[in-house]
């Protein structure tokens, strides 16, 4: 199927055009390629090669004139110039010559009020596969009205920079010209590059565009009433999982938007980790690997095709994606109510911080902007351990703008609909990394289920002088002496020991970063007793 002309495209001369193919299309497209291979419950199994994560190092923002002064440069968006840009297009589009091309055109924003249009050109039929499956799909008279996209995106795993003449950090690189309205993606086969860039595009246009606060967030609702719940969290600390709750209709895994009518969806999709994936603690997502998802650098024997998800040789990070109606439980409108409460999920390797505590309007905005976390094995390039880490705003490599902006705003919506928010601590509990063990995920769910339904604010509440937290003293399902840290730890003066240099850690870190936040949230932070 060819709807578009190279010229259209913007490309020379690829040798054939697949424009808006179909999920059994792309399947047969990406096998008859060689690009992956059927498991026994029809998924396209994939390996990514030398990347299996994301790459931060080899991502850059155009600096031009229009967006010098509203991007928070520094580590984590680079500079990069619009020669540069240009160039390295130049050359992209002459390596789809002669090539097959698949193209999506996609939607980000389940909200058609806030909706933005995506072309997604790809080499690879697989990766178009991921992306069909992961942003929102048009109907036909949206694909048929399509017109021009808001942003296109070149993605061309098999061209491979040389930094010494595209002035890049490796032979990957992921560019966003936000004023051209482009981004570039070579080098790397880890899908999750294009969904991220969607995302940190939406993360620009929405709240200067739009007035939305973007979350990297999963989100659910009551069936009955719609009101919403929004969590927080870095890959591996549990948004995807806890988010698939059989009680509640599912918005989404990974990505929102909060305008004045509700939250929506940016993708309509799920990108879920497949680790340890079990099928009776997990079975919404273990059932989603069906036909037309795709499943990433999960080991598969080659006789039976059977998924080995305990198998970690390829990375920790394996991956699947599937449409979210793959989930019973989900809503296909991809929108829910004014969220009632908020989670921030963490992975404490530490092991001080209470498994779930409150916050306030100000403790929320600090902990919002500080993103406190430890990133798991396999979620970025080099990462083997657990490793304690400050992430602004639970998704620092996908926001661009001051931090201060998204604060505000989160601040703003909190005050205006009193929404309530929990920092959980999905983390070690007895020790740290290594001595203590992680927080069984069925005391997670009862924490976060007794928040959901509003029983947690009955509980009597402790203030946790160190972390400046209100701690609830007992939730149901919960071992009382859990929602206390340093009574899991045998040896409390290690405890005490480690406490503050956790709550230093914070304080130094918010002092470099956002010192130009109000005092009353600088005061809502962690202490050193």
């Amino acid at each position: 199927m060819n709807t578009y002309s190279p010229e259209e495209l913007g490309l020379d001369s690829p040798a054939e055009i697949h424009a808006n193919l179909n999920p059994p299309q792309l399947v047969e497209a990406a096998l008859r390629r060689g690009e992956g291979k059927l498991n026994t419950t029809g998924a396209v199994v994939v390996t990514t090669g030398k990347y299996t994560g994301r790459s931060p190092d080899d991502k850059f923002i155009v600096d031009t004139p229009g967006v010098h002064d509203k991007i928070s440069w520094g580590k984590v968006n680079r500079p990069v110039t619009r020669e540069v840009f240009d160039a390295l297009k130049k050359r992209m589009i002459e390596y789809f010559n002669g090539r097959e091309v698949f193209v999506f055109d996609g939607l980000a924003g389940a909200d058609r009020k806030y909706t933005r249009k995506f072309r997604i050109i790809n080499e690879l039929a697989s990766q178009n596969l991921f992306i069909h499956q992961l942003l929102v799909r048009p109907t036909a008279e949206e694909l048929m009205n399509y017109g021009e996209p808001d942003y296109t995106v070149l993605c061309a795993p098999g061209f491979k920079c040389v930094p010494e003449r595209d002035h890049t950090h490796s032979e990957a690189a992921i560019i966003i010209d936000y004023e051209a309205h482009c981004i570039l993606i070579a080098g790397t086969g880890y899908a999750g590059e294009i969904k991220k860039s969607v995302f940190s595009t939406m993360n620009y246009v929405m709240p200067l565009e739009e007035n939305v606060l973007p979350m990297h967030s999963s989100a659910n609702m009551d069936p009955e009433t719609g009101e919403s719940a929004v969590f927080f969290g870095l890959s591996g600390t549990g948004k995807t999982t806890l988010s698939a709750d059989p009680a509640r209709v599912l918005i989404g895994d990974d990505e929102h938007g909060w305008s004045e009518d509700g939250i929506f969806n940016f993708e309509g999709g799920c990108y879920a980790k497949c680790i340890n994936l079990d099928k009776d603690a997990e079975p919404e997502i273990y059932g989603a690997v069906k036909f037309g998802s795709v499943v990433e650098n999960v080991v598969m024997d080659p006789d039976t095709r059977e998924l080995d998800y305990f198998d970690s040789s390829l990375t920790e990070n394996t991956r699947c994606s599937y449409p979210i109606t793959s989930i019973s439980n989900a809503t296909d409108k991809g929108t829910g109510g004014i969220p009632k409460v908020i989670i921030f999920l963490t992975a404490d390797a530490y092991g001080v911080l209470p498994p779930v505590s409150r916050l306030s309007k100000e403790a929320a905005m600090y902990h919002f902007v500080t993103g406190f976390t430890s990133k798991l094995a396999g979620t970025e390039r080099g990462i083997k351990e657990p490793t304690p880490t400050f992430s602004t705003l639970f998704g620092q490599p996908f926001m661009p703008l001051n931090p201060r902006v998204y604060a505000e705003m989160l601040g703003e919506k909190m005050e205006e609909y009193n929404t309530k928010v929990y920092l959980v601590n999905t983390g070690w509990s007895g020790g740290s990394y290594g001595t203590g063990a992680r927080i069984k995920l069925r005391y997670t769910r009862a924490m976060v289920t007794a928040a959901l339904n509003g029983s947690i604010e009955d509980a009597e509440y402790r203030h946790d002088d160190r972390f400046n937290v209100e701690v609830p003293q007992s939730v149901d399902g919960v071992p009382a002496e859990i929602l206390n840290p340093r009574e899991t730890w045998a040896d409390k003066a290690a405890y005490d020991e480690t406490a503050d240099m956790l709550a230093e850690m914070f304080h130094e870190n918010f002092e470099t970063k956002y010192n130009d936040m109000p005092e009353e949230v600088k005061k809502a932070g962690p202490r050193k007793l």
